[in-house]
């Protein structure tokens, strides 16, 4: 692949990265690509008694759109259903909010994070 990762292999780079910075700024880490029939979340953190459901985009550049835009209504629906399942399982009750992290890897291996907060 002459230096290139695959996709699957920035995603994984991306989500680490976004797990890095979110335990940078108090979050806890509860799970990790929580999976059900029809989808999966990315990370599940919890902030201040909080749980947050996090949606990861990572992408090498901008050129395709901003990576919140592949965070579709389609895509949040899957979401919000796993996120049903997850607080059936573990989290009954508990206040709970949808975050996505857009992360962006430079020509010269930085990343871009930007953390939207209630994002959908």
């Amino acid at each position: 692949m002459s230096g290139q990762y695959s996709g699957r292999q920035l995603g994984l780079e991306g989500e680490e990265a976004a797990c890095r910075y979110l335990v940078s700024c108090g979050y806890e880490v509860v799970a990790r690509n929580f999976r059900t029939r029809t989808a999966e979340i990315d990370l599940v953190m919890c902030d201040g008694g909080e749980l947050v459901f996090v949606e990861v985009k990572t992408r090498r550049t901008a050129r395709f759109g901003h990576g919140s835009e592949a965070i579709t209504v389609h895509k949040q629906r899957k979401i919000h259903g796993a996120a049903l399942a997850y607080m059936q399982q573990h989290g009954a009750g508990q206040r709970f909010r949808f975050d996505a992290v857009i992360i962006t890897k430079n020509h010269n291996g930085a990343m871009d994070i930007v953390h939207i907060q209630n994002a959908f």
